[in-house]
């Protein structure tokens, strides 16, 4: 009667459309996959109940190791120069006295251009031919022309560049909106000391932005292993399988192949190592982001 009299009655029954909708859409597809992965299926026909044969042959899967390593170097290489950049764009657009509301605009403005029309607008820019936009630049400095997404050395630097561009902007306002916290007396405290800008950014900035850094580090980390759009949409995991990523390889089974129950098999696999990589991370990092 507490809970009822607390208003607990009335909040579960105001909740109840919330939480069938998003169980519906959310929690159900969780549960379905599930189940599907345990299934040789055409969503079709009755499906075929295969134990662990799913996984066992995802696993024997001679690009598996193939796709974990493009993967795996498409984070490293997004974490080198996607994870800096929006923190210095950050830093810097906070020290401007004026148009920082238009920098703002600005640095947010390739967030709000579609993703697919973003990326097949750098497929443009990054035309192999000596009159493409990118080896018309290198070509000032007498370098090129570069096959950039024809040669596998250059393909997923490639991708990380335009993956940068497209998810920085978003980065760059939370840091803003981190910033704001950050107490001005701080600052004030370090130009008495002598301190000039970057002294305040390493002793006052980094050690008030901990936390969110490493949100955005976590963050980061999970949606660099889910790289879909860029592999698929400039190369279609090529050249000779150099930029195969493990959500193409999911796409591959399911969409290319017809294999639902491979492709779920996959899908949990990763999502089970992102999971247990951001316990770790969380357990390792707790009491740091919090002194």
């Amino acid at each position: 009667m507490t809970w009822v009299r607390g208003g607990g009655l009335s909040a579960l029954i105001l909740g109840l459309p919330l939480l069938f909708v998003f169980g519906m859409f959310s929690w159900f597809p969780i549960v379905r996959a599930a189940i599907m992965s345990f299934q040789t299926t055409n969503l079709v026909t009755d499906p075929v109940f295969v134990g662990w044969q799913n996984f066992q042959q995802v696993l024997a899967d001679p690009l598996l190791s193939t796709a974990v390593l493009n993967t795996l170097y498409f984070a490293v290489l997004a974490l080198i120069f996607g994870y800096p950049i929006p923190l210095v764009a950050a830093v810097l657009m906070s020290e401007t006295k004026r148009g920082k509301g238009i920098l703002s605009a600005l640095a947010y403005l390739p967030v709000v251009v579609p993703p697919v029309v973003a990326v097949l607008l750098w497929k443009t820019f990054y035309d192999a031919s000596a009159t493409g936009v990118f080896n018309t630049i290198v070509g000032w400095v007498g370098l090129g022309p570069f096959p950039w997404l024809q040669d596998p050395a250059t393909a997923m630097p490639s991708l990380v560049l335009e993956a940068t561009w497209a998810a920085a902007g978003g980065t760059i306002i939370i840091y803003l909106a981190a910033l704001t916290g950050v107490a001005p007396e701080l600052y004030d405290a370090a130009e008495v000391d002598g301190a000039g800008v970057w002294r305040k950014v390493w002793h006052v900035t980094m050690p008030q932005l901990r936390g969110v850094l490493f949100i955005t580090f976590i963050l980061q980390i999970i949606g660099t292993a889910q790289v879909f759009l860029e592999p698929y949409l400039f190369t279609g995991g090529g050249p000779a399988n150099s930029t195969t990523t493990i959500m193409l390889m999911i796409y591959d089974y399911a969409f290319r192949f017809g294999s639902y129950g491979k492709a779920t098999a996959l899908s949990l696999m990763l999502a089970a190592v992102l999971a247990i990589l951001s316990v770790i991370y969380f357990k390792a990092t707790a009491k740091w982001s919090k002194s």
